[in-house]
């Protein structure tokens, strides 16, 4: 098993702290927003370490929609690279968790669908897509097995 290594954000470590140390109970909504976030595990394609990071609960059906806007930021956010290195991750959605596979949506009507689905849910996405000159990646976590 590898190591986990905590964001070096701190709301982002101390967020995710309270949502497993709970075991999903606190902490389920991301701070001033009040918009429910999940827990999303992941390996880093650097270090090989275990990383978690808090997102916007986006749900399509059965799966989860993950929004790499890093806030409109020019630059995608260190976990684009870890999942398109290993798609495996794990998802904690408040008690539940569930082990999927993402992938990276490039077909323009997916992408499009679900970045409707992902802007309805948390409104800020359009927000951070404007500001940027880069086309924000959306990726889809699907049920494995």
């Amino acid at each position: 098993m590898s190591e986990y290594i905590p964001s070096p954000s701190d709301w982002v470590a101390e967020q995710v702290e309270l949502y497993e140390g709970s075991n999903g109970t606190q902490g389920l909504t991301l701070r001033e927003t009040g918009l429910p976030v999940i827990i999303v595990t992941n390996r880093g394609w650097k270090t090989g370490a275990i990383r978690k990071t808090p997102l916007m609960r986006v749900v399509d059906g059965n799966n989860y929609i993950l929004v790499a806007s890093k806030g409109g930021a020019p630059e995608h956010p260190f976990w684009y690279h870890n999942l398109t290195a290993d798609p495996d991750v794990e998802i904690r959605d408040e008690t539940e968790v569930r082990s999927m596979r993402v992938r990276e949506v490039m077909d323009p009507v997916e992408k499009q669908r679900l970045w409707k689905i992902a802007v309805a849910a948390y409104p800020p996405y359009q927000e951070y897509q404007d500001k940027t000159d880069r086309v924000i990646p959306v990726f889809i976590a699907e049920a494995t097995g």
